[in-house]
């Protein structure tokens, strides 16, 4: 409403005033539910993409009086796919009226591609898989559903301890500005994964601090039985993880708020020299051709190596017949920063009423307690809700798997990195300079300040195209 000129008569700006307040007073019951009273800024919205104004009791559909077919767009292949598939099953027995078809789009980058083309073509499928920056910009294009009236419906939604059972990490990772626009599925975490046959030989203690990790990679680069075995391994993608290593320094990376790049610090600088001075002493490397550590390390040719949690069966795997190994929480510097990744599932507007009502049923249905903890047994991904965590099948399952264990025992440590626009090209920059670092073609401070320029650049490019 537009300001009243100061020539109007009292009388009528005092009734303006008095139904704005009438109005402020009516919003204010009818408040979404907010989850946790976490004081962290990741549940904020980034300021070049608000949420999109929905009405405040939008009416939905909450019976299904006919079936309806759904498809889900995911990126699960191998068994990860046939959970899936069990799941989907499971559900239709129980929910006759919908049909839920299940399509694999590929790899995540197949899938952020074919989501884009159908957003254009509008051919979108009901629901979908999908990073959180995905989803932030799906809601500045107003492309997906407000999850709000479902989850707050009495016959259909959740009681508000029912939404604060999911870990809040995760539930801060998809609220944006107290509105939910999509609940999590697959996440993960990094640990640390080590040989235990090589620690007991060398009479070293798994790791707590970046300095106990340097000095055990140090006495854990030997040879041994005619090859060389190299104490630490990294990820080929350790510089699109970057924002780890600057947070245990005790640093920031990105703010989400502003989009402001904020890693080219003093504890930038101690993060990428610390990472760069242990593949330059020898005492640690990449997976290179390998293309994951998983491999090298299941050989034995390296005694420890941080990956996904998602990673551990392909771990045992390469382990099976050659190596003892376990697992365990990220060693910190000046404070404990574990990130969570993964994506969350989500609902397109493309979707008709009733669609949308069967989309919310599955979602329901694929994350509850049972099934969380069943997909995280089979796939090595982390239960989403605390009343899985605590379930008598889960702690049996973690009791004789430990390493299963070890994702939910950095809550308290996790963070999600931020959901803005351009982050594809961030971390494509961040990897490219973070490489040249770690090879020895830059300086860390050049390397630090060319990502730092071509990350805010992104970014920047992001919101103009935005606009």
């Amino acid at each position: 409403m537009q300001s009243m000129r100061m020539t109007k008569p009292f009388l009528a700006t005092m009734l303006v005033f008095t139904l704005l307040l009438m109005t402020l007073s009516a919003c204010g019951q009818n408040n979404p539910p907010t989850g946790s009273s976490s004081s962290s800024d990741q549940t904020k919205t980034t300021t070049e993409t608000p949420a999109a104004e929905k009405p405040e009791n939008e009416s939905i559909v909450t019976t299904l009086d006919n079936p309806v077919e759904i498809t889900f767009w995911h990126a699960m292949t191998g068994h990860h796919e046939e959970t899936l598939q069990k799941i989907a099953d499971d559900f239709m027995k129980q929910n006759d009226k919908i049909k839920v078809t299940l399509v694999s789009q590929g790899s995540y980058g197949d899938l952020q591609q074919k989501l884009t083309a159908a957003a254009k073509s509008k051919t979108l499928p009901t629901m979908s898989q999908a990073y959180e920056d995905w989803i932030t910009e799906d809601i500045q294009n107003n492309l997906v559903v407000d999850l709000n009236p479902y989850l707050e419906n009495p016959t259909i939604g959740w009681r508000q301890d029912e939404l604060n059972d999911i870990v809040e990490v995760f539930r801060n990772a998809n609220n944006w500005d107290g509105h939910y626009y999509g609940m999590p599925f697959n996440k993960s975490t990094r640990i640390l994964f080590y040989n235990t046959d090589y620690l007991k030989e060398k009479n070293i203690d798994v790791p707590k601090t970046w300095d106990e990790l340097r000095e055990a990679a140090e006495k854990l680069t030997f040879e041994k039985g005619g090859k060389k075995v190299i104490g630490m391994g990294f990820e080929n993608s350790v510089g699109t993880e970057f924002s780890m290593w600057v947070r245990q320094a005790g640093g920031k990376f990105i703010d989400e708020e502003t989009g402001s790049v904020e890693f080219n610090s003093s504890e930038g600088q101690k993060a990428l020299t610390f990472l760069r001075d242990m593949i330059e002493q020898g005492i640690a490397r990449l997976a290179g051709e390998d293309g994951y550590m998983s491999n090298p390390f299941g050989r034995g040719d390296v005694a420890m190596y941080i990956g996904s949690s998602a990673g551990i069966p392909f771990v045992a795997q390469a382990a099976e017949g050659n190596i003892h190994w376990s697992g365990a929480v990220l060693p910190k510097d000046k404070v404990a920063a574990t990130p969570f990744a993964g994506t969350s599932v989500t609902v397109y507007q493309s979707a008709t009423p009733e669609q949308r009502l069967a989309a919310w049923e599955f979602i329901k249905f694929l994350i509850n307690t049972d099934n969380t903890a069943l997909w995280a047994k089979e796939t090595g991904y982390l239960p989403v809700r605390y009343s899985a965590l605590q379930s008598e099948t889960w702690k049996k399952y973690v009791e004789e798997n430990p390493v299963y264990g070890i994702g939910e025992q950095q809550f308290d440590a996790g963070f999600f990195d931020p959901r803005i626009l351009g982050i594809n090209a961030v971390q494509t920059a961040l990897g490219k300079e973070i490489e040249a670092a770690l090879l020895g073609e830059k300086s860390v401070d050049q390397a630090l300040e060319d990502a730092a320029k071509a990350a805010q650049e992104a970014i920047d490019r992001a919101k103009e195209r935005a606009r």
